[in-house]
């Protein structure tokens, strides 16, 4: 599989592996929905997949859940194919999909304990309840849910059968930030237990919290693949260490090695930016304590997984 750019693919250990994918292919027609994805996730990780609205994302994910038909290639989830192991492995699994939905009437206890019925190994509606932090809602009906108390309830079904594999489609969605912090400690702590996460979603900063592996697809490929760090560093962005100064001449900071350019706005008293790559902020500042300058607005901006995003399935050139 080629990706584009100068990412170093880290396709995962090799060994543990509780989904391989290789070759993945699925059409509607004429229009090619996954063109040839690729991946292995690893036992005991959170593994999570960015891209474009259209990319191929969901498609991709249902096709390995055994949801969807593919057209091509080969899929196993532990160890099970989805196309002719499809019930073994719903036992094996558990999924909150984007677009979901229940009676209206039922109750999220009963809809819970519903679930539960279908499952080998069940887990009780209390403990879901509490885990989940649905406590007030257990006996409310679907239909008088708030949107972000559904998608509690969805990834709360999604735990009830005490899956190896959990798909999360859109974790967070409709969440307030409160409720979205405490299900990221949800599912470090799901993880703890060795449960294997796969996450698509739309949020940087869920993806690189929650991640340690991302593939980015696009156009129905995988176009990189490698830890959120990464993927960053793969920009080949620099960092930029900005303070004030009126210190006119600055130019021995250029001597450093980390140091790519300088920039001010104005004369002395103005603001400063320094970029450069590696240890930038480290070793300026050290540089500038050295001859006598202390800062106190000190800082420094990285490029962040948004920008890597950006870099690689940005707005594509239609000239």
């Amino acid at each position: 599989m080629a990706l584009s750019g100068p990412y170093r693919p880290v396709y995962g250990t090799g060994v543990g592996g509780v989904i391989t994918v290789e070759g993945l292919r699925k059409r509607y027609g004429n229009f090619v929905a996954v063109d040839d994805v690729s991946f292995q996730v690893d036992e005991g990780e959170i593994f999570g997949i960015l891209g474009p609205n259209g990319a191929g994302k969901t498609t991709s994910i249902e096709c390995i859940q055994g949801l969807r038909s593919y057209d091509g290639g080969d899929v196993r989830v532990l160890g099970l194919d989805p196309r002719t192991q499809v019930v073994a492995l719903r036992q094996r699994i558990g999924a909150q999909l984007q677009d979901s939905a229940l009676p209206g009437r039922l109750t999220v206890a009963e809809a819970l304990e519903l679930f539960g019925a279908f499952a080998d190994k069940p887990v009780a509606a209390d403990d879901l309840i509490e885990r989940w932090r649905l406590q007030g809602q257990r006996s409310q009906s679907f239909d008088s849910l708030s949107g972000g108390q559904r998608q509690r309830l969805f990834i709360a079904l999604a735990f009830v059968n005490s899956p190896e594999v959990v798909f999360l489609d859109e974790l967070t969605q409709g969440l307030d930030p409160e409720a979205r912090r405490a299900t990221w400690d949800l599912i470090r702590e799901i993880r703890a237990g060795g449960t294997t996460v796969v996450l698509v979603t739309h949020f940087m900063d869920e993806a690189e919290h929650l991640c340690d592996r991302l593939a980015v697809v696009d156009e129905g490929r995988v176009i990189a693949l490698d830890t959120p760090q990464g993927l960053i560093e793969g920009t080949g962005m620099p960092s930029v260490v900005r303070f004030t100064s009126d210190v006119a001449d600055l130019a021995w900071l250029e001597a450093l090695d980390v140091v790519d350019s300088i920039e001010r706005s104005g004369a002395t008293g103005a603001a400063v930016a320094v970029r450069g790559h590696g240890a930038v902020l480290a070793l300026v500042a050290a540089e500038l304590v050295a001859r006598g300058i202390v800062p106190t607005d000190l800082r420094v901006e990285r490029p962040t997984l948004e920008d890597a995003f950006l870099e690689l399935a940005g707005p594509k050139d239609c000239s």
